[in-house]
């Protein structure tokens, strides 16, 4: 019997235990549910309390200079984003075309090795295509043609970049111009109340500042772009200048 009531003693210590553990394990999940739950939330509830202000901030700053401001960073986004994707379709694998090229002249000359640029697309094959095109009329022709053609494509490469760089110095111009209009407007109403009333000076002055903010903002977003797509140009600008380095190269070495 003693030995029943021992084996019956541990069994229920044992399920009891079982059963915190259980509950411990239970109530830890609900608490880590309920707590990611609520991290969750929160920061959904400040994402949306921030374009609330955002939005809040816009308005009072007035529809007519910022406005303005918007349709610069709308602008400036849409050309800067055409101009990424141009940039990134136009850069080729340079070695592989040399390669490709070089291939082809050694094989079936030069018809074979313009047939190559064809089916390549960027400004580098362009290049390659116009030099080949003229070997015909000897080496300083197809010189030319390259120096020539990889002018027109320097051009494609830069078309609308003027533009960003527009509305990088527009934005935050338009900015203090509606600072400078909104202090005008608070020293009018100043002068019209004949007080010194700290409630017009302080709403004139935080809508003023509303504008140099915003101008500022869209002046920081755009230069980022602008600068990226600088440094992209001068990369396949170099990429173009080796390339025709090379091609002619390649021109010498089968003339001889």
């Amino acid at each position: 019997m003693k030995r029943l009531f021992s084996i019956l003693a541990i069994s229920g210590m044992m399920a009891f235990g079982t059963v915190n553990a259980t509950t411990n394990a239970t109530t830890s999940a609900a608490l880590t549910t309920v707590s990611s739950t609520t991290q969750e939330e929160a920061p959904a509830a400040e994402e949306l309390g921030f374009h609330q202000e955002l939005k809040k901030r816009f308005i009072e700053g007035g529809p007519g200079f910022m406005g303005i401001v918007l349709l610069c960073l709308i602008l400036g986004l849409a050309i800067a984003i055409e101009r990424i994707i141009f940039l990134n379709l136009s850069t080729t694998n340079t070695k592989k075309l040399t390669q490709d090229v070089e291939d082809a002249l050694a094989s079936g000359g030069v018809e074979a090795a313009k047939e190559v640029c064809r089916n390549t697309k960027g400004p580098i094959a362009s290049i390659y295509y116009q030099g080949l095109d003229r070997t015909d009329e000897g080496l300083e022709a197809a010189e030319k043609a390259v120096v020539a053609y990889g002018g027109v494509q320097m051009g494609q490469l830069e078309k609308n970049v003027s533009w960003i760089s527009l509305f990088i110095a527009l934005a935050p111009m338009l900015g203090f111009m509606g600072t400078v209009i909104g202090m005008i407007d608070a020293f009018d109403k100043i002068e019209a109340a004949g007080d010194m009333n700290p409630a017009l000076v302080a709403g004139g002055i935080k809508i003023a500042l509303l504008t140099t903010v915003f101008g500022l903002i869209v002046a920081i977003i755009l230069q980022i772009f602008y600068n990226y797509i600088i440094a992209k140009i001068d990369s396949i600008v170099n990429d173009m200048e080796d390339a025709s380095i090379t091609l002619m190269d390649l021109l010498i070495r089968q003339k001889k």
